[in-house]
């Protein structure tokens, strides 16, 4: 295959494939990533060894590979650790940079997503941000930022973290000292990938950053600078939940809506296709009225699907004009996983319509096997309930603070205990909102949390208990 064919692949080229390079040969074994008609990045082998390839085809390819080269280029110059460039060309089908492939190389997001979500600014969290920051700190003494800054772009390797992703590379005086305001804007990309819990200590987290690079920085700007980044992730990841990309494939028809995770495509293919085969195999949590919820067993994995029906000619009049419930969960769940507040993840969305006029709704989710809060807190009517329980409700509810985020219908049973994350995960996202006004969250807050104690009779020590635990506005 040449370069030029490349292009017109698609998504998924063949593998094993061979491509002619110049006057050379690469077999191409695993994609990683790919942008279809632009950008195609995988492990290969070349010349006896295996190497990391990235391959760029389409109108933007010349751009595309002087940006990647340049950027290369600066981080060897000023002895950054990063993989080697092998070789390189830039020709009239397209242009490709092989690099040094590190085997065994974890990156440090997957480190991190294994400490995630204990409490903030742990040991261990302290030593992974630690390593980050120091690297961050020499590329910044060095006049370079990435304008793409995240812990996938650093890799583990044999005792060394590894710069990648020189794409993203960008100078403001190469080998002097990048501004203050440059700094911020940067970490503030940074900081606004981590979980907003963080936040509190940004001081210490700066100051870890300072001992490589002792910049005065400005931690109001710095907040600033990681409110607006947070603001623009949350608008575009929505976005693209909702669209066709890399991460979801999203088909839209006047018959029908489908978005999938589409890494999970392959698999969940048959079920998508017939929700109700397998809703009438699951076993059964709830049935009739509006809405259908099962647990089924879906290739060895436990999964739960979710049919909103339409009751009557009536209940389908108010229904037809507006997004389907189902379609306002899966938005809710991806809000609430970016925001870092614990949901099933879901997996995919499926409205029928007619003409446009939407009627029937599934929604498929991962399945949370833990206990819910009722079944909980049942033994503990009239003595002291664990502690770690009481804590993780504490840090569910202030994160909702946080982010202005009601549930709408904060029973008992929405609240699911993950003991191997040590939380609480919220489920039946059906009337959640984020608000943009204090006035109405507040109103909205102080309903959802009512109606959590409601869960339990006030004479109870259980209810006085947690109506002082729980945060209050």
């Amino acid at each position: 295959m040449r370069l030029s064919e490349l292009a017109q692949a698609g998504r998924q080229p063949p593998l094993p494939t061979s491509l002619e390079l110049a006057e050379e040969s690469l077999l191409m074994e695993r994609w990683l990533r790919i942008l279809p008609g632009q950008r195609y990045v995988g492990c290969a082998q070349w010349k006896e060894q295996r190497v990391l390839a990235k391959l760029l085809v389409g109108p933007k390819a010349a751009k595309q590979f002087q940006r990647e080269y340049q950027g290369a280029q600066w981080l060897m110059e000023q002895q950054l650790v990063t993989p080697k460039l092998l070789t390189q060309a830039l020709t009239p089908e397209g242009g490709w940079l092989l690099f040094e492939y590190l085997d065994s190389a974890v990156s440090l997001e997957s480190t991190w997503q294994a400490v995630a979500h204990q409490w903030p600014l742990t040991t261990e969290q302290r030593a992974i941000l630690s390593q980050a920051l120091h690297v961050i700190a020499r590329l910044h003494r060095v006049g370079l930022w990435q304008s793409d800054l995240h812990l996938d772009n650093l890799l583990q390797h044999r005792q060394q973290l590894y710069l990648i992703d020189g794409g993203g590379v960008q100078a403001e005086h190469l080998g002097q000292a990048l501004s203050v305001a440059k700094i911020t804007e940067n970490l503030g990309i940074f900081f606004a990938q981590l979980s907003p819990e963080l936040e509190p200590h940004l001081e210490t987290l700066v100051a870890l950053y300072r001992q490589t690079n002792p910049v005065d920085l400005s931690i109001p700007a710095l907040g600033q600078a990681i409110a607006k980044t947070r603001r623009w992730r949350l608008a575009n990841y929505l976005k693209k939940a909702g669209r066709d990309c890399t991460l979801f494939q999203v088909q839209r028809g006047a018959m029908g809506l489908q978005a999938v995770w589409r890494e999970a495509l392959p698999a969940l293919e048959p079920l998508v296709h017939n929700p109700d085969a397998y809703i009438n195999q699951g076993h059964l949590y709830k049935t009739g009225g509006a809405a259908t919820v099962v647990r089924i067993q879906y290739q060895g994995q436990p999964l739960v699907i979710k049919r909103y029906n339409i009751k009557n000619t009536l209940h389908w009049l108010k229904r037809f004009w507006r997004p389907s419930r189902a379609w306002h969960s899966w938005l809710a769940a991806h809000r609430l996983i970016l925001l870092g507040i614990a949901t099933p993840k879901p997996l995919a969305v499926m409205e029928r319509r007619w003409c446009g006029l939407r009627g029937p709704a599934w929604l498929i989710t991962e399945y949370l096997s833990g206990p819910d809060a009722i079944s909980c807190f049942a033994p503990y009517l009239d003595t002291p309930p664990p502690t770690h329980w009481v804590l993780a409700l504490q840090r569910l509810f202030t994160a909702l603070i946080r982010e202005r985020i009601s549930h709408g219908d904060l029973k008992g049973h929405n609240l699911l205990w993950d003991e191997s994350l040590g939380q609480w995960s919220l489920i039946d996202l059906d009337a959640m909102q984020q608000h943009s006004s204090a006035h109405t969250f507040t109103k909205a807050y102080r309903q959802d949390r009512a109606r959590f104690l409601r869960n339990w009779p006030q004479d109870t020590k259980l209810y006085q208990h947690l109506n002082q635990s729980l945060p209050n506005l």
